[in-house]
Parts: structure tokens; sequence; C-alpha cells
């Protein structure tokens, strides 16, 4: 009897030992994961930032440039006005002050860049004012001729259509 009970108390032991390797190897493969878990989270976060701030940068360079756009067209506005008028030192006092914001944003991160339009819109409410008026009206003039393009290349597209008939030709 005594050597089933040794028997018995061996095997309980070895199913102990097995159940605390089976734990810890668990526990080992739980933290393998929760670490990987944790690296493709990381990386993750950085692509994410990374494109964020890629295209942040591009769009802080397509208003950087549009805002050129706007002085360059007040400069010529300027130019073509009587010398010495009110319009000409007014078109050319805007044109300057957005020439310093296009290159403000051109060159700063975009938190900044924002922060010193802000500050610019404090110290020169009627420019920035001025400027936005003229900026709205150039983009909705580029609005409206990407709009005219995108419907002259989609009715190319188009079958033609005659009186009431569906695309498939039934009335």
């Amino acid at each position: 009897m005594t050597n089933t009970n040794d028997t018995l108390h061996d095997a309980k032991h070895e199913a102990q030992d097995v159940a605390h390797d089976a734990k810890d190897r668990a526990k080992s493969v739980v933290d393998d994961v929760t670490a990987q878990a944790r690296s493709v989270a990381h990386d993750a976060s950085e692509t994410l930032k990374s494109e964020v701030t890629s295209r942040a940068d591009a769009a802080k360079g397509a208003a950087a440039q549009e805002v050129n756009n706007v002085a360059s067209a007040l400069r010529k506005a300027a130019q073509e006005s009587r010398s010495g008028s009110a319009q000409e030192r007014t078109f050319g006092q805007i044109a300057d002050s957005l020439a310093d914001a296009s290159d403000a944003i051109a060159n700063k991160d975009l938190g900044t860049a924002i922060s010193d339009v802000g500050e610019f819109a404090r110290r020169n409410p009627l420019t920035f004012l001025a400027g936005a008026a003229f900026a709205g009206f150039a983009i909705s003039r580029f609005v409206k001729a990407s709009d005219r393009h995108t419907i002259a290349t989609n009715e190319e597209f188009m079958p033609p259509r005659h009186g009431n008939a569906d695309f498939d030709g039934r009335a």
C-alpha cells in the first residue's frame, strides 16, 4: 500500500509541476503577445503621426502657395492702380502682409503657423479680413473651375440620353 501511496504522491507532485510549468509558459506567451501588441500599437501610432504630419505639411504648403498667389494678384492690382492712389497703397500693404503670412506658414510647423495667423489677425484685423475675403474669392474661383472640369470630364463618359429614355434605352 505504501508503494501505491508513494506512486500517487509522486504522480500528484508531477501533475503539480506540469501544471506549474504550463502556467509559467502560458504567462510567458501572454507577456510576449502583450509586448508584441504594444510594439505594433506603437509602430501604428508612429506611422499615423508621420502620415498626419506629412499631410499637414502638404496642406500647409498648399495654403502658403495659395496665400502667396493672392498676394501676387494684389501686387498686380496695385501696379495697375493709379500711382499714389489709396487703392495702390492698400493693395500693396495687403499684398506685403499676405506675403509675410505666406512665408510664416511655409516656414513654421502647423501649430505655430495657426497661432501666428491668429496673432496677425488680432494685430491687423482689417488687413486680415481683406486678405481672407480675397482668399475666399480665389478659392471659390478655383472650386468653380474644378467643378466645370469635373463635369466636362464626366460628360465625356456618359451615354447620350434622348427624351425620357433610361440608360438601357427603354422609354
